[in-house]
């Protein structure tokens, strides 16, 4: 008897992570990782009191939804730091990370943003960012990509995707790919003209610690 009350109960809980994880991967990547957690748990048929027993804080629930694409994007990373032509790895490799953010505001918010606490997403965050550095480095030893680009650009060019993602997916969602296209023809060796210097690190990291 005791076993015959257990089992429905494990059943549900079941039932609930699963309709969770699928209404937070909807709910985020239509309205960003900021989306209200009561439309969550409303999307997934569930009370307030459900989502919070199985994710007790937002980060729990975004590192849970968005693992798996933060991974992606390690992989994206690495594969562009061993391409064959280097300036093939900057083009693939910012192609491919914009049309990420393009495909779901949530990854968008996540790619600029370090609010999110979780040590398997710092893990992977940092393994990208190491893999950046080594394709820029590759491309500017070819002489490919602009002398003066720096790792921190590529977080401006992120930032920048993600307020076009936000601002047009819904009216031009090819806004996207078109910037992506001009800034890349901006970032070719045979293009560059002087320009303002990077913005700085700090600078940089303390726009990413921002509250979204």
């Amino acid at each position: 008897m005791t076993n015959a009350a257990i089992a429905p109960r494990r059943a549900d809980a079941q039932r609930n992570y699963a309709a969770l994880q699928r209404a937070a991967l909807e709910v985020f990547a239509e309205r960003g990782i900021d989306a209200p957690l009561d439309e969550i748990a409303q999307r997934a048929g569930i009370g307030n009191a459900t989502l919070y027993r199985h994710y007790p804080t937002r980060c729990d629930l975004v590192a849970a939804v968005y693992t798996e694409q933060m991974e992606t994007y390690a992989e994206i990373t690495r594969a562009a730091a061993a391409a064959e032509d280097p300036w093939a790895g900057v083009r693939d490799c910012l192609t491919q990370i914009c049309e990420m953010q393009a495909s779901n505001r949530g990854m968008a918010d996540l790619l600029t943003s370090a609010q999110i606490s979780d040590d398997r997403i710092e893990e992977l965050r940092s393994a990208s960012g190491r893999n950046l550095i080594r394709v820029i480095r590759r491309a500017q030893r070819a002489g490919s990509l602009r002398a003066d680009f720096r790792p921190q650009d590529i977080v401006v060019i992120m930032m920048a995707n993600a307020g076009v993602v936000r601002r047009t997916a819904d009216y031009a969602p090819e806004s996207s790919a078109r910037l992506v296209s001009l800034i890349l023809d901006g970032l070719a060796a045979s293009a560059a003209t002087d320009g303002p210097p990077p913005p700085k690190q700090s600078g940089i990291m303390a726009a990413v610690q921002k509250t979204l």
